[in-house]
């Protein structure tokens, strides 16, 4: 039993991109679960265990989102998963809508009755949830950066236009009041959305999802995956292995967002050595010297268009020039920017799996990956949209500290 009083067991986590499932599964290697982010079909699920699989949902239209959604959510538990978390982006960009409705459709079938509790607030990074109005930095999101996204952007603030059909049910009082009323709106609508501006209200939030037990299926970022993790179980690891040293690091950048070209920006501007790669449409781009300075970056062309398709084009270019990087120079980590990049990078390399150990920023897990041609690499992920134009260079310093001090593969 967990010092909450649940019983430990498997917990699966759906998300529609790849660093977005690193940072939700990292909140339960946190509390001690052992943590993977899952990138074949094989799920290493067990006691105490918490692995997320990644859809690629984002950008679907909601139909084709809903049935990817759902079978994941079906593959989970067959592999043994007793608890479900949906992670969403935290701005809710992208086919959000079908995601949920996907998840539980699937989730019905082990458990009737059950709705979604929807709350992507994450306000360690400026996302709060304020009379139903989705928040960044204090502006509601449709006017920030994620209205502008140029693959999903989000054209609406209220959650409820945002997820039709779903309730607002307020979540102030004790956790028992809140799952009342939870129980009593989600019975109804079968997607109740829920405020939280600062820590405390997840807090509650998460005690009252887990007095409802399986019913209710948890919606929303790592914000409400961390004040969850210890309430659903795990332990502590007392394990004490040897440092790993981190000197060169590949940092590949696939996001379009306006946040985190700043952040590449910032990046060259701090390490005047910096090697800088990008991608040739022909195929042609060369990777430099054998011997890399201590940090190279791959990074996605400027945006030329938008949609899907661009997009797609644009992570496999990514992904071929970073498999030829990594093969001549072997880097000791990779950071990995932008989610669709990201698991067009894992794949191109082979990779089965992330064993996630900890992380090196809010927001910002670690892990080591498992199989492939990088097998043993430690590898950190980063959602493109959040974040101060330092926040990359800061990563790198504490990733360079981090594993000089830590064991990355518990």
């Amino acid at each position: 039993m967990s010092e909450h009083g649940t019983d430990e067991h498997a917990v699966g986590v759906v998300a529609d991109d790849l660093t977005g499932a690193g940072d939700c599964v990292v909140q339960f290697a946190r509390a001690g679960w052992r943590s993977h982010l899952a990138l074949g079909s094989a799920l290493p699920v067990g006691e105490r265990t918490a692995v997320a699989v990644v859809t690629d949902a984002r950008p679907l239209d909601d139909a084709t989102a809903a049935s990817a959604t759902a079978d994941a959510v079906r593959a989970l538990v067959s592999a043994g998963a007793r608890r479900l978390y949906v992670k969403i982006d935290s701005t809710m960009r992208g086919s959000v809508a079908g995601q949920v409705s996907g998840a539980l459709a699937a989730w019905r079938e082990r458990t009737p009755g059950a709705f979604a509790v929807v709350c992507p607030s994450y306000p360690a990074l400026r996302r709060t949830v304020s009379g139903g109005v989705l928040l960044v930095d204090g502006a509601p999101v449709a006017t920030t950066a994620a209205g502008r996204d140029p693959v999903t952007p989000v054209h609406a603030s209220d959650l409820t236009a945002l997820l039709p059909g779903a309730v607002r049910v307020a979540a102030d009082g004790d956790p028992a009041t809140i799952a009342a009323r939870l129980a009593e709106a989600g019975g109804t609508a079968g997607t109740v959305v829920v405020d939280a501006v600062e820590d405390a209200d997840l807090e509650r939030l998460a005690d009252a999802v887990t007095l409802l037990g399986a019913r209710a299926v948890p919606v929303g970022s790592a914000g409400l995956a961390a004040a969850l993790a210890p309430r659903w179980g795990g332990g502590a690891d007392e394990s004490e292995p040897p440092p790993v040293a981190v000197e060169r690091v590949l940092v590949v950048l696939s996001s379009l967002n306006e946040v985190s070209l700043g952040q590449a920006d910032e990046l060259v501007r701090a390490e005047p050595g910096i090697q800088v790669l990008v991608p040739d449409p022909a195929g042609g781009a060369g990777v430099g010297p054998r011997t890399p300075p201590a940090t190279t970056l791959v990074r996605t062309p400027e945006p030329t268009g938008t949609g899907r398709e661009r997009a797609a084009q644009a992570a496999s270019a990514l992904a071929e020039l970073v498999a030829d990087v990594v093969a001549r120079t072997r880097p000791d980590a990779m950071v990995l920017i932008g989610g669709d990049g990201s698991r067009a990078v894992l794949a191109r390399l082979g990779a089965r799996s992330v064993r996630i150990a900890g992380s090196v920023a809010e927001g910002v897990p670690l892990g080591r990956l498992e199989g492939g041609t990088a097998d043993g690499t430690v590898v950190v992920t980063k959602a493109g949209g959040f974040g101060t134009p330092r926040t990359v260079v800061d990563v790198l310093a504490n990733l360079r500290s981090y594993c000089s001090h830590q064991e990355v593969n518990p």
